[in-house]
C-alpha cells in the first residue's frame, strides 16, 4: 500500500485546490492536515470541503476503466477507454488488454466522505468530498477518518478481480448471517400506486404463494407506494393508510401472513406532505417538505415509523427516495458536485456522508429483525446497513426498453456486490399486457439463476399457462438460491447489457432486443 504522490486541499468552496506540503506521511495546507497510515486517510481541519490524493503512475494507453455509481446505476455502467474527467464513484478497475491484467483502487464501505476517482494516462486521483450539503464542513479541529484506501491486485480475470475487490472493501463489516433468498410480489409495475386496495394486495399474496408452490422458503408480498393519503410519493406522516382503502394495516399484514406470504411495506422517510420546521434549506422540487436528517427530531420520527411498521406486523420495509430528498437530485444529476452550492444542514459540524451514515444506522437499529430494502440509497454507505439494495433504476411494466437498459446492466455490473455489501436487487420482473412476455421471461430466468433478490409485478390480466409455468420455475429456482456456482456475464467488457452468460457449467445467450433492435427514443 504505497502512499500518495501528492495531496491537495480545498478548505472553502471559494478557494481553489492548494498543494499540501509533506512531512513524512502527513501533508499540510489551508489550515488542514491529511495523514496516511497504511491506507487510512485522516483529516484534521477547522473548515474543509475537499481533499485530493494523487498517485502518479504511467498507465496503459489502451486500458479499459470501470467504476461504480453513487446510488442506483442508470444503465450507464460500462468498461470505457481512458476519459480523464470521468467520475468513478467509490472504486475503479483498470483492464490492460495487452497483458490481460486487471488492477484498481477503491475505499472501504461506510466511509465518512463521498469518495470518487479519476483516471488518466499519468495516474489516478482519489477525491474526498468532505462538504456539508452545499458548503464546507466545520470540523472545528476534529480529526476525521475520511476513508480507508485499498489497491487491488490482478485476481485472474476482470470478473474475478472485481469480486475480490468488493470482498476486500467489505472486510470490516460484521459477518453477514447466511441470508435467506428474498423473493416476492410487488404490484408497482402494473398498478403504479393507483387504484389498488387491500383486496388487490391479498390477491398478489395469493398469487405469489400459489406460484411458490409449497417451497419451504416463504415469499414476500410488498405493499408499495400508494397505500397512504396524499397521492403517490407525497410523503408522511406514515401513521395511517388511505381511509376506506387501507383502514387497518395491521389487519392487512396479518391477512398476508395467513395466506402464507411475508408482508412488506414501502415508505419515503424524508418527505412530509405539509411544510415542516425540520425541513432542510437546499434545492428540492417540494420546498419546505424535505426533512433535514441532521436534526435529532427527524431521526426520532423515522425511528417511530419503523417501530410502528414492526408493530403492525410487517416483516420487510423498503425505504425510498432518501438520496433525492437529501441532495435534490438523482444519481446522474448529482455528478461530481453532488448538489447545488450554498446550502447546509442544520448541523454543519459533520460531513454529508457522516450524516447519511447516522441516518442509515438509525433505520437499521430501529428495524431490528425486519428485512430492509434500500432504494435510492447510497450503495457504499448503505452496505452492511440494508439487507437488500436496489442497485439500478426502475424497470418497467410499460416499456421493455427500461427493463433491458436498467435491469440487465445493473445485474451484470454490480452482481459482485451481492451478499458482500448487501443482497442485490436488479428490480422487478414485470408480467403485464404492455410488455412482451418472451423478453420478460428471459430476464426472469437470468435473475432467478443469479440468486439475487427477485420481485415480480404480476398483472392478473397478463397471466397465461406459459407465463405461470415460467414464473413457477423462476420463483422456485430463486427461492432455492439460484444457480449453484452463480452466474457471470462473459461479454461485459464490450456490452452494457450482456447477452452472453455463464451459469454453473452452461453457456447461455439471451437476446434482449426487439426485432428493430434497441429503441433510442424509449425512456
Amino acid at each position: 500500500m504505497r502512499e500518495p504522490t501528492a495531496v491537495f486541499v480545498q478548505a472553502d468552496l471559494s478557494d481553489g485546490l492548494t498543494t499540501a506540503v509533506s512531512s513524512g506521511a502527513t501533508w499540510s495546507a489551508a489550515g488542514a492536515e491529511v495523514s496516511w497510515n497504511d491506507g487510512t486517510v485522516d483529516v484534521t481541519a477547522t473548515t474543509i470541503s475537499r481533499v485530493a490524493l494523487r498517485w502518479t503512475s504511467k498507465l496503459p494507453a489502451e486500458a479499459l476503466i470501470l467504476g461504480d455509481a453513487w446510488e442506483r446505476s442508470y444503465g450507464d455502467l460500462q468498461w470505457r477507454h481512458l476519459q480523464p474527467e470521468r467520475l468513478l464513484p467509490w472504486y475503479f478497475l483498470m483492464y490492460d488488454p495487452q497483458t490481460g491484467a486487471t488492477t484498481g483502487a477503491g475505499v472501504d464501505v461506510q466511509p465518512s466522505a463521498f469518495c470518487s476517482w479519476t483516471v488518466d494516462a499519468d495516474g489516478f486521483t482519489l477525491w474526498l468530498d468532505l462538504r456539508n450539503g452545499g458548503g464546507p464542513a466545520h470540523l472545528r479541529g476534529r480529526t476525521l477518518t475520511a476513508a480507508t484506501v485499498r489497491l487491488f491486485k490482478d485476481g485472474g480475470t476482470p470478473w474475478q478481480t472485481l469480486n475480490a475487490a468488493v470482498a476486500t472493501m467489505s472486510t470490516r463489516l460484521p459477518a453477514r448471517p447466511e441470508p435467506a433468498p428474498v423473493v416476492g410480489a410487488n404490484n408497482w409495475y402494473y398498478a403504479y400506486g393507483e387504484n389498488f386496495d387491500e383486496k388487490a394486495v391479498l390477491q398478489d399474496a395469493t398469487t405469489i404463494v400459489e406460484l411458490a408452490d409449497g417451497h419451504p422458503v416463504k415469499p414476500f408480498s410488498v405493499v408499495d407506494d400508494g397505500w397512504y393519503p396524499g397521492g403517490i410519493a407525497s410523503g408522511g406522516p406514515w401513521d395511517r393508510g388511505t381511509p376506506g382503502v387501507f383502514d387497518d394495516l395491521a389487519g392487512t399484514a396479518a391477512a398476508v401472513k395467513a395466506i402464507g406470504a411475508r408482508p412488506g411495506l414501502w415508505f419515503r422517510p424524508l418527505l412530509v406532505r405539509e411544510p415542516s420546521r425540520w425541513a432542510r434549506s437546499g434545492p428540492h422540487d417540494k420546498p419546505g417538505r424535505a426533512l433535514d436528517l441532521s436534526y435529532p427530531e427527524v431521526l426520532d420520527g423515522v425511528r417511530a415509523d419503523l417501530e410502528r411498521f414492526r408493530s403492525w406486523g410487517f416483516e420487510l420495509v423498503k425505504h425510498d427516495f432518501s438520496t433525492y430528498d437529501v441532495f435534490g437530485a438523482f444519481g446522474p444529476a448529482m455528478g461530481s458536485r453532488l448538489t447545488r452550492d450554498g446550502w447546509q444542514f442544520h448541523d454543519t459540524s459533520r460531513t454529508t456522508a457522516e450524516i447519511i451514515l447516522a441516518f442509515y444506522r438509525e433505520i437499521r437499529a430501529a428495524a431490528q429483525d425486519v428485512v430492509l430494502i434500500g432504494c435510492n440509497t447510497v450503495g457504499h454507505l448503505a452496505a452492511g446497513l440494508v439487507d437488500v439494495q436496489r442497485t439500478g433504476d426502475d424497470t418497467s411494466g410499460r416499456d421493455w426498453e427500461r427493463t433491458r437498459k436498467m435491469g440487465v446492466n445493473t445485474l451484470a455490473f454490480r452482481l459482485p456486490q451481492h451478499n458482500r455489501f448487501f443482497a442485490v436487487d436488479a428490480d422487478c420482473v414485470p408480467c403485464t399486457p404492455q410488455t412482451p412476455w418472451e423478453l420478460n421471461e428471459r430476464f426472469l430466468d437470468l435473475v432467478a439463476r443469479s440468486g439475487t433478490a427477485l420481485f415480480l409485478s404480476i398483472d392478473p390480466a397478463a397471466r397465461t399457462e406459459r407465463s405461470d409455468q415460467a414464473l413457477r420455475n423462476g420463483i422456485h429456482l430463486a427461492l432455492s438460491g439460484g444457480a449453484a456456482a452463480g452466474i457471470e456475464p462473459t461479454d461485459w467488457l464490450v456490452n452494457t447489457t450482456p447477452n452472453a452468460w455463464r451459469a454453473d457449467d452452461q453457456l447461455l445467450h439471451y437476446d434482449w432486443s426487439r426485432p428493430w433492435g434497441a429503441d433510442p427514443t424509449a425512456n
